[in-house]
C-alpha cells in the first residue's frame, strides 16, 4: 500500500566520448570505469557523440568503423543497456536542432573564451565554424535530456560552465525549461601518457588499447616513460613522480604497489622489472573485456540491435525536450493558426 510520498528520482547524468575506435587505456580510467559504476546510483545516459567527431575532419570511410568499434569498447567494459541508455549521436536529431537554437542565446565572446577552441585555432590557418560552436552541441547534449549533473574531468569543466551558462541565458530568455547541471569531477586526477607528458591519446601513441593482448600491452607499456633521475639500475627512485608507479595504483593490488615503491627507492628492482608486472596486471585486468568483446564483434547484429533501441529511448526523451522549446521560442507557427 502507497504511504503517499513521492518517489525518489534518481538523478539524471549524460556523457559522450568521442569516436576514434577501440577505448583506450585514457579513457577507461578517466571515463569508462566510472561510468561502469554509475550505473546503479544514477539514470545513466551514454552517447558515443559521432556528429562532434566531424569537426576534427574525420575520415567519413572510417567513421563508422570507428563508432562500431567504440560502442564494442562501451559493452566490453560493462556498459549496460538494461541499466542506461547506450546510442549513437547522431541517430537523435534533436541534439544538433536544440545547438542551432541554443546559437540563440549564446555570446561569440564567451564561446571565443573557450581553452580548448584557442588551442585548436592556434594550430590551423583556418578555423571551422564547428571549432568554435562545439561548445554549444555539448550543451545541447546535455540539456536536450534535462541532465542533472556530469561526469567530465577537469580539461571539461569550462565547456559544462558553459552549458550551464546557456541553460541560465535560455531560461532567462523564455521562461524556466532547463536544470544548470552540476559537474561530477572523478578523484583519477589528470591520466598521464605513456611518454609521461600529455594527455592519454591514440593519435599521438602514448597509449594501449583496452582489448590488447599482453604482447602487444608490454611493446607499449615497455616504452612508458619512468623517474628521469633513475639513469641506472643502481640509482634509488622516486616512485612519488614516477609515471609507471602512478598506474600501478590503478592496476595492482595494494601489496604490490607498496613493494613497488619499496623496491624502486632501494634500486633492488629495476625499472624494466616494474614495468613487466604492470604490463601483466593491465592485461589480466582487461582479460574480461577481450571475451565480451569478442563475442560482440561475432554477433555485431546484437551492437546495432542495442545502439538502435537506445536512439529509440533517447529520442523519446529529446523529442520532448524539443516540443518544449519549439513552444517557448515561438517556432509553433500552425498553433498560433488554430
Amino acid at each position: 500500500m502507497s504511504d503517499g510520498t513521492t518517489p525518489h528520482r534518481k538523478k539524471r547524468i549524460f556523457s559522450g566520448m568521442q569516436p576514434s575506435g577501440e577505448a583506450h587505456l585514457g579513457n577507461y580510467l578517466g571515463a569508462l570505469k566510472r561510468w561502469v559504476d554509475m550505473q546503479d546510483e544514477y539514470d545513466c545516459i551514454w552517447c558515443i557523440v559521432d556528429d562532434h567527431a566531424i569537426t576534427s575532419g574525420t575520415d567519413p570511410r572510417e567513421l563508422p568503423g570507428n563508432v562500431f568499434d567504440l560502442a564494442v569498447s562501451f559493452l566490453a567494459v560493462g556498459l549496460d543497456p538494461e541499466r542506461a541508455i547506450i546510442f549513437v549521436q547522431s541517430d537523435v536529431h534533436e541534439h544538433t536542432e536544440l545547438a542551432w537554437l541554443f546559437n540563440a542565446v549564446t555570446p561569440v565572446g564567451d564561446l571565443e573564451r573557450m581553452t580548448q577552441y584557442k588551442d585548436k585555432a592556434s594550430r590551423v590557418e583556418s578555423v571551422p565554424a564547428g571549432i568554435l560552436n562545439y561548445p554549444i552541441l555539448q550543451a545541447a547534449d546535455i540539456l536536450v535530456y534535462k541532465a542533472d549533473a556530469v561526469p567530465v574531468g577537469e580539461d571539461q569543466r569550462q565547456h559544462l560552465e558553459l552549458a550551464r551558462d546557456v541553460a541560465r541565458k535560455f531560461n532567462a530568455a523564455y521562461g524556466d525549461t532547463f536544470p544548470e547541471p552540476a559537474a561530477l569531477i572523478g578523484d583519477a586526477g589528470r591520466i598521464r601518457g605513456l611518454d609521461g607528458d600529455a594527455k592519454m591519446s591514440k593519435s599521438i601513441g602514448n597509449t594501449v588499447g583496452i582489448l590488447a593482448e599482453l604482447d602487444e600491452v608490454w611493446a607499449r607499456v615497455r616504452t612508458a616513460v619512468t623517474d628521469p633521475q633513475r639513469v641506472r639500475r643502481t640509482d634509488p627512485g622516486r616512485p612519488e613522480v614516477c609515471n609507471v608507479f602512478s598506474l600501478h595504483k590503478f592496476f595492482s593490488d595494494e601489496e604490490t604497489v607498496e613493494d613497488v615503491a619499496t623496491q624502486c627507492r632501494a634500486a633492488t628492482r629495476g625499472c624494466v622489472e616494474c614495468k613487466k608486472i604492470l604490463a601483466e596486471n593491465i592485461a589480466a585486468a582487461f582479460a574480461p573485456f577481450r571475451e565480451r568483446a569478442a563475442h560482440y564483434r561475432a554477433h555485431p547484429e546484437e551492437v546495432k540491435r542495442i545502439l538502435d533501441e537506445g536512439a529509440e529511448k533517447a529520442r523519446a526523451i529529446a523529442s520532448a525536450t524539443m516540443a518544449e522549446v519549439r513552444r517557448k521560442m515561438g517556432l509553433r507557427w500552425r498553433d498560433a493558426l488554430g
